[in-house]
């Protein structure tokens, strides 16, 4: 008989998502046991790709993405404070310097694709461009690129930047003076009209064709609330440590629907197509982040060629600049968006050599 008239295999799929949630708090666990930056986040989706790797994990249906985004923009939009956006009045000659950056960074990575791995222009510049994963892949399918070589260069980049960036930071001593900053929790009755105003917002987004709504929506609706008065503190700690796994357990994941053949074949690339973007990238952190009179933590944070949601998160775990870091990488996530489909309207596909 089934059980409270649900049909079996829903409950079957809702207890599978469960075990990839469980797996992927145990990883961040322990992190945090460890004392490793950032643990929730980069422990989550460490584990959660390892076991990928070795067996792939059922996907987390749409509604489990949909509240993650909601979440992550609240929490992004709560940064955004009287003080934050007085300050942000000095970001205008950094994001200056981030769009030369992002040129600079798809340039110089997608030359190392072309002239090395010997991808026609077309593959190496979609592969290079710095975070919009689902915009670069749209363009993908749009001009017949290769989806699945792009799809590995842009996941490999965004998983070691998220794995890897906060312990190399804490290592040489860049993120030091940055101690994540003790905020209030603000009531469950306020964090309810919060998320609920991003919500509607997000969905209205969602019928202007924006991408991304949700999270940009729920990012907007916060920081309004936040930056006028009306609401100070932020989600509750245990809200942000769940938001971060599941974030986490949603990067994990994507790795398993890449062919292991191609994944083996393409990780030398990936490696040096990530090595290239990512010094490109930190060379144009420093002067931005001086302009902005920011930490070099934080611009780095900000110039890391990752995902929007990813790279903000990632940059709130660690108790960086959270409104400059998401301010540089939408400035980026819509720039990417715009000019992506212009660059490339002229540029035809090619057989590799």
């Amino acid at each position: 008989m089934k059980p409270f008239g649900y049909p079996t295999n829903r409950l079957t799929i809702l207890w599978r998502e469960v075990l990839v949630i469980a797996l992927a708090a145990v990883g961040g666990g322990l992190f945090a046991l460890l004392g490793m930056p950032a643990a929730w986040l980069s422990g989550s989706m460490v584990l959660s790709t390892a076991v990928a790797l070795v067996r792939p994990l059922p996907t987390l249906r749409r509604p489990w993405f949909d509240a993650t985004m909601v979440l992550s923009g609240t929490i992004l939009g709560s940064s955004a404070t009287p003080e934050a956006l007085a300050a942000a009045a000095r970001y205008p000659a950094s994001l200056a310097v981030l769009l030369v950056g992002v040129a600079a960074i798809m340039l110089a990575t997608g030359a190392y694709l072309r002239h090395v791995a010997r991808w026609p222009w077309i593959d190496a510049l979609l592969a290079a461009a710095p975070g919009a994963l689902s915009t670069v892949l749209a363009v993908a399918q749009a001009k017949g690129a290769n989806i699945g070589r792009i799809s590995v260069v842009q996941l490999f980049r965004l998983l070691v930047l998220v794995a890897c960036l906060p312990s190399l930071m804490q290592a040489t001593g860049i993120s030091a003076g940055a101690p994540i900053p003790a905020s209030v929790s603000i009531s469950p009755g306020t964090m309810l009209g919060v998320t609920m105003a991003g919500l509607l917002l997000g969905l209205g987004l969602d019928r202007l064709g924006l991408a991304a709504p949700l999270m940009f929506g729920a990012t907007f609706a916060s920081a309004v609330l936040h930056g006028s008065g009306l609401i100070e503190g932020t989600l509750p700690q245990p809200v942000q440590i769940a938001v971060q796994i599941l974030l986490g357990s949603t990067m994990g994941g994507r790795i398993a629907h890449i062919p292991r053949k191609e994944l083996r074949g393409l990780f030398p690339l990936a490696i040096g197509g990530f090595a290239v973007s990512i010094g490109v990238a930190f060379l144009f952190a420093w002067p931005a982040a001086w302009l902005a009179g920011t930490s070099y933590a934080s611009g780095m944070v900000a110039f890391a060629p990752g995902g929007l949601e990813a790279m903000a998160m990632l940059a709130f775990a660690m108790g960086l600049d959270t409104l400059y870091v998401g301010a540089h990488h939408l400035v980026r996530f819509v720039i990417i968006g715009l000019a992506m489909p212009l660059v490339l309207m002229r540029v035809k596909s090619e057989p590799p050599r």
